[in-house]
């Protein structure tokens, strides 16, 4: 057992008393001592001299180097057994954890939430945390053995029990347990994390290990304001992620407790209020060992597990680096989109590098934040070989731009293809209440734009990533009022910590930010922690920042048109928009105006193009047709037909018309032609999309 320093001894002794039933005065009588002189030791007012270490040694049965370096429990390990929480003695009832429902049951929320937690306990400031995810499906022997490791008998009925009401956890319970009782199969998810700090303090007391495994809403974060969560709901997604509730848990502690490090184990339970055997129990419920302390007596608690028992649980750890191992039993992705373990396992590629491709990039004068694995086992046996997410392959033009940040590449303007540029974008800071003076508007912070073009594989274009703290992607928006003819591009807004920098106003700018978030941590909005800390202007202030990252946009893509290679000219007067006036008339006031266009000659020689529409405030739902022509050299503008028109923002198709229901002020659709109704080759000719008023007026 690895001892980074040696416990207390009074502590140490008294725990040992504990463990072995043995009392104060018996150890006293048995010494030959008095009983205030073994409570001075308890008490740390003393320590007992070698001779008597021997002493007790031999009364505890060890070897008298495990009593002067405490490292060894006197009884190695108390049987292991399940501890559920007793029911309410008011009457009160819960049906489950509220707290598991602040999110979807869905495997890219887990990777989200579950990674941003092991980010902000990052413990060495030089290596990057290793955040690794193992799928692994038992069945057969493995799963017998699994089973038993766990004492699943000793839940069977409590199981049984909770599943047997009609409330919501209760029916998909029951629906766990009959797919484990037909199937013979059952998926474990663990998650691992190292260079992490591991859930290290008291059993019940403040602290990481009581924050996860006792408490609920409890954040207990000590990054430095750095931290992506805030509010403790984020390891609830564990919990929701597992069909049965259930999570068991291996820590490495970077700080000693109880004089060791390595191991720490133990599973909490959650399921709805039942009953067993008529006592009624309030759903929680620990694997450990039963306590010995008197505040806390038969209650389970954390032991220090031996290697084959942490092997059985399926929770063993590839280094005695400091961190965490959760494993998530009975893990599903409920929301339906990955049903099999290739697809599950795709899945926590594709989120890890969807939410934190920037953390996994360093620069010449550091390195990454984070690396991310997948790895997909059967029964022992590797299925799908470990993956290491590489953010330069699944975001290649957001990596480039963020790499170039970091090495100091950036331009003033964009002149070629591969270039990145780089725009100071100030956010003001609204005074905290009470710090403010009389008109004191706040203080700036100048975030940092990147804007590069986008690469040909790229889905989406257009749009700004927005990050923070220890570079987690939080939101992405598009900027509005884009240039005609700008061609795609890809935008990365580094906003407090994530600057690199470390001055009052990234601090400011950081708590700020963080207290703007609600608990999914995915945009920049107005919450009530926002309106409860700060002076009024503080959504105002968030309003403007958005503009001004619009306008930091427009002012690096409007410039100069970059050289790409292939593909035709960028568009210009790319739309207009018929408002059913006369030739040459102003357009009546009130009517949908383009906020945005973007467009591109796919291989196929098809034109794709999204358009964004601003609206008015209206009564009645608008009912509009996309009309799209061929801007050739001379004769009138054909018109061509549309292969495919969908809804993507704040509307739908019907029968070939847009229908924006009434109070809507902002509206996109995407467009592509059929090549087959081309006068011309596509990129002979400009396309001109006439969004027309249908008859009618209204849906």
């Amino acid at each position: 057992m690895a001892v980074r320093e040696g416990e207390a001894f009074g502590p140490w002794l008294g725990r040992q008393l504990r463990r072995t039933d043995i009392s104060q005065s018996q150890l006293a009588e048995r010494l030959g001592l008095t009983r205030a002189a073994v409570s001075a030791w308890i008490n740390e007012r003393a320590e007992p001299r070698e001779e008597t270490k021997q002493a007790i040694a031999e009364i505890l049965g060890i070897d008298v180097e495990s009593v002067r370096n405490r490292s060894l429990d006197a009884t190695a390990q108390l049987p292991l057994q399940w501890h559920h929480r007793p029911a309410h003695a008011d009457g009160g009832r819960e049906y489950g954890n509220a707290a598991a429902f602040a999110f979807d049951a869905d495997l890219s929320v887990l990777a989200r939430e579950a990674t941003q937690n092991s980010l902000d306990e990052r413990h060495g400031a030089t290596e990057p945390v290793r955040v690794c995810y193992t799928l692994h499906e038992l069945n057969g022997e493995h799963l017998k053995a699994f089973l038993e490791a766990m004492h699943w008998d000793d839940l069977r009925e409590h199981y049984e029990q909770a599943a047997s009401a009609q409330q919501k956890v209760s029916r998909s319970l029951r629906a766990a347990l009959d797919d484990l009782s037909d199937s013979k199969s059952l998926l474990l998810l663990r998650v691992d994390d190292y260079n992490a700090s591991g859930l290290t303090g008291p059993e019940y007391s403040d602290g990481r290990f009581a924050a996860v495994v006792r408490r609920q809403l409890d954040s207990h974060k000590q990054s430095g304001g750095r931290a992506g969560g805030s509010y403790g709901l984020g390891k609830a997604t564990l919990w929701a992620t597992s069909r049965l509730g259930l999570v068991l848990i291996n820590s490495t502690l970077s700080e000693s407790h109880e004089g060791r490090s390595e191991r720490r184990v133990i599973g909490r339970l959650d399921l709805p209020w039942h009953e067993v055997g008529g006592e009624a129990y309030a759903g929680p419920a620990w694997f450990g060992e039963p306590d010995t302390e008197a505040d806390h007596k038969g209650v389970s608690r954390s032991w220090w597990a031996d290697e084959d028992t942490t092997r059985g649980l399926h929770l063993e750890r590839q280094t005695s680096e400091p961190g965490t191992s959760f494993l998530i039993v009975g893990a599903h992705d409920a929301s339906g989109d990955a049903e099999n373990l290739q697809e599950m396992h795709d899945k926590l590629v594709r989120a890890l590098a969807d939410g934190f491709w920037a953390a996994m990039i360093g620069g010449r004068d550091a390195g990454p934040l984070l690396d991310a694995r997948v790895t997909t086992l059967r029964n022992g046996d590797v299925l799908i070989a470990e993956e290491r997410v590489d953010p330069h392959t699944h975001h290649p033009a957001l990596s480039r731009a963020l790499q170039a940040y970091l090495d100091g590449e950036t331009v003033d303007e964009l002149t070629s293809g591969d270039q990145v540029a780089r725009a100071d974008v100030p956010l003001v800071v609204t005074p905290l209440k009470g710090e403010g003076r009389a008109r004191d508007k706040g203080r700036e912070h100048l975030a940092v734009l990147l804007v590069t073009p986008a690469a040909d594989a790229d889905e989406r274009v257009n749009r700004v990533v927005c990050m923070r703290g220890n570079r987690m992607t939080i939101t992405e928006q598009r900027p509005r009022d884009l240039p005609l003819g700008t061609m795609p591009f890809q935008a990365v807004l580094l906003a407090g910590y994530a600057t690199g920098r470390d001055t009052d106003d990234v601090a400011a700018a950081e708590a700020f930010l963080r207290a703007s978030e609600p608990p999914e941590h995915d945009r920049w909005a107005r919450t009530e922690e926002l309106t409860s800390l700060y002076e009024r202007g503080a959504r105002t202030r968030l309003t403007e920042f958005r503009g001004e990252i619009d306008k930091a946009v427009r002012g690096l893509v409007g410039r100069r048109e970059t050289t790409r290679k292939g593909g035709p000219a960028a568009l210009r007067e790319l739309l207009k928009l018929d408002g059913g006036g006369p030739a040459g008339g102003r357009r009546a006031q009130g009517f949908p105006t383009v906020r945005s266009a973007h467009a591109h000659v796919e291989d196929t020689g098809a034109w794709h193009v999204t358009v964004g529409l601003k609206l008015p405030d209206a009564e009645d739902p608008w009912l509009l047709t996309p009309v799209a022509k061929f801007d050739v050299r001379s004769g009138g503008r054909p018109a061509v037909t549309w292969a495919l028109l969908t809804a993507t923002d704040n509307c739908r198709v019907e029968g070939g018309n847009l229908v924006v229901e009434a109070g809507v002020r902002t509206a996109a659709f995407t467009g592509v032609t059929d090549p087959s109704s081309h006068p011309v080759q596509g990129d002979l000719a400009r396309l001109v999309v006439d969004v027309q008023k249908t008859r009618g007026g209204s849906a």
